[in-house]
């Protein structure tokens, strides 16, 4: 047994407690964005402008013109449980405020180099604090404007496993970009800027919600919005709702507030999901913000290390009551409208929303036991040989029969759609006559059958596409040598700041699949040129859906981002289940398909191929 008399418990320095609290408050430089905006607009400010550098990781400024600090104020505002918003236990079941604790400015300050200056209205003098990493300079006087302007420099720069963990650029700044919407939709009536690098991503003058949304996520929302207001006696809603129909394939456009909070959970957000579920496919998202008014003694904004959660004290009454709001609101509003198929991650009804094709919604046939007895596709060793078709292929796999007279009931030459992506876009296919029992059909314009000696072989059409154009397109971001059809007229295309900022992350890639496109200044950019897979014309609804894609994808197979964006692309250039082929058309399709390296599975692993045994036919007419 030890026999020690030293003391094992002791009091943590300052330093050291405030860096274990930065962990729980500084996630991100957007965690460092929403404390100061939290801490702007309760200093009363109707401005606030928002500086960031190198996403954050170099600078985070925010400037105000709120009601400032006085010197003696200063430091305090730097020392951990120091605050102006609280002071008793009871104020703390009574929080009007963003910020309480009194924590995020002493969190800040020690893994950053943090600069303040503050003036109040009527002092003849400004104030400058410097603290760095904990450790406080001087107040000294300053010339500054009244209000607040705080600067955070080098981020984690003496925790460097905290800095390699952060993202790329254009990831971080996109989580600030989502900070201010949250805050600029909470606030409609304080105007807000956000600059990346000095350039400008969102300049909102003060304004009604409404016009607010049109000026964070473009004008046509406003025209889609759907108002929502109701109270009782235990809780107000009041907010937008939109048409279904603008709904995305990727979540980040839900928004929740309580008491002018920003806030998330899980359950509401289910339920507002499963009410739109009438109207919305399986994985499209609608816009909503969504306002809650509770009395702040009947919720708790202080079970959350960052304030993002809340606890209604009756969750069960806002649940019902959330309910009920929407589902009328929607149903007073809108019939059904039609409902796309997804491509992630879900059985595709009707396939892909191509850009080379209309979409018309068809027959999809379900996977059922009988069809996931067949083989999904041989071992393909020895035809990778040049010059063989994807008919011949066919034919050495499972030796197609002669003479049967169910073969192809046009049986001969067939007239051709030669913009067809199928089809080289420079070689105009030639007259061929199929014999009977050599062709191909089209089952519901979704499948592609060829009969063989020993049984039937069947593609799914838009399943084979992909694996086509995903492997051509692999190929092309790995040799440079993409193939560009240029517009005619280049097509100017506004983005929304979050869509922009992930345009700049994946356009090296997007340039090598084939895109010609230029950024521009303000979140809009220049699309001069398309992959030769695309036709021409809604250039903007394309590059969107893919972007949404592949911010969304979580799919069964992982890929690299690279790979998810190549996949993006494909499922939408991708020919639609319900798209009528021709025998030529199936032909290229088959033939293109056997020279992938990879012909039977799709880029997600679902069979491209099934192969019926002829015997196995026999039994289901015994």
């Amino acid at each position: 047994m030890s026999t020690t008399t030293d003391n094992v418990i002791h009091v943590l320095s300052n330093e050291l407690a405030n860096k274990i609290a930065a962990g729980e408050v500084v996630e991100r430089p957007a965690s460092v964005v929403k404390e100061l905006l939290d801490n702007a607009i309760d200093s009363g400010a109707d401005s606030i402008r928002v500086l960031v550098m190198n996403a954050g990781r170099s600078m985070v400024q925010v400037t105000d013109n709120g009601c400032g600090l006085s010197k003696d104020d200063i430091p305090l505002c730097f020392q951990r449980h120091a605050t102006s918003k609280i002071s008793t236990v009871e104020d703390l079941y009574n929080i009007h405020t963003l910020g309480f604790r009194g924590e995020a400015m002493a969190s800040i300050s020690s893994v950053a180099h943090v600069n303040l200056k503050t003036k109040r209205v009527g002092d003849e003098t400004g104030w400058e604090y410097d603290i760095r990493g904990g450790k406080p300079s001087d107040v000294i006087p300053a010339a500054t404007e009244p209000g607040t302007t705080v600067s955070v420099k080098n981020l984690f720069f003496n925790v460097p496993a905290r800095r390699a963990f952060l993202k790329t650029d254009a990831t971080e700044l996109r989580h600030i970009i989502i900070t201010v919407q949250q805050a600029a939709l909470a606030h409609p009536e304080i105007s807000f800027e956000l600059m990346d690098d000095k350039e400008s991503i969102y300049k909102l003058p003060a304004s009604s919600l409404a016009d607010r949304i049109a000026g964070i996520f473009g004008k046509p929302y406003k025209a889609s919005l759907i108002p929502v207001q109701e109270s009782t006696s235990v809780v107000g809603l009041k907010g937008y709702l939109i048409d279904p129909k603008m709904a995305k394939k990727n979540r980040g456009e839900q928004f929740l507030f309580v008491n002018g909070r920003p806030f998330m959970h899980r359950h509401l957000n289910y339920i507002i999901q499963s009410v739109y579920s009438t109207w919305i496919g399986k994985e499209q998202y609608p816009f909503y913000a969504l306002f809650f008014e509770v009395d702040p003694q009947k919720v708790d904004v202080n079970v959350h290390p960052t304030k993002l959660e809340v606890k209604f004290d009756d969750e069960r009454s806002v649940s019902t009551f959330t309910r009920s709001i929407i589902k009328r609101a929607l149903n007073e509003r809108f019939q059904v409208p039609e409902v796309g198929g997804g491509v992630f991650g879900e059985e595709i009804q009707g396939g892909g929303t191509s850009g080379a094709f209309s979409f018309e919604s068809g027959f999809s046939a379900p996977r059922d036991s009988f069809a996931n007895r067949y083989q999904r596709g041989p071992d393909r060793a020895g035809f990778q040989q040049s010059g063989v078709s994807g008919l011949e292929i066919m034919e050495k796999l499972y030796p197609s029969g002669g003479n049967d007279d169910s073969g192809n009931q046009q049986g001969g030459p067939d007239n051709t759609n030669f913009d067809n992506p199928l089809l080289s876009r420079h070689q105009k296919p030639q007259e061929k006559h199929y014999d009977r029992g050599r062709g191909f059909w089209q089952l519901h314009d979704h499948y592609v059958i060829s009969q063989t000696r020993s049984g039937m072989f069947i593609v799914d059409q838009y399943f084979a596409h992909m694996r086509i154009i995903y492997e051509k397109a692999l190929s092309s971001t790995e040799s440079g040598l993409p193939s560009t059809q240029q517009l005619l007229f280049a097509q100017s295309i506004d983005f929304s700041a979050s869509d922009f900022s992930l345009l700049k992350e994946v356009l090296p890639t997007l340039k090598k699949i084939g895109f010609n496109i230029q950024l521009l200044s303000g979140n809009s950019a220049l699309v001069s040129g398309v992959p030769a897979d695309l036709n021409m014309g809604d250039e903007k609804p394309i590059i969107e859906t893919i972007l949404q894609e592949y911010q969304s994808y979580s799919g069964p197979v992982k890929l690299s981002h690279r790979e998810k964006l190549v996949m993006s692309f494909a499922s939408k250039a991708a020919i639609p289940r319900g798209k009528k082929l021709s025998q030529v058309e199936m032909e290229a399709l088959i033939d293109q398909l056997f020279a992938c390296d990879n012909p039977f599975l799709d880029p997600l692993n679902r069979p491209t191929t099934v192969f019926i045994p002829l015997e196995d036919i026999h039994k289901r007419f015994k």
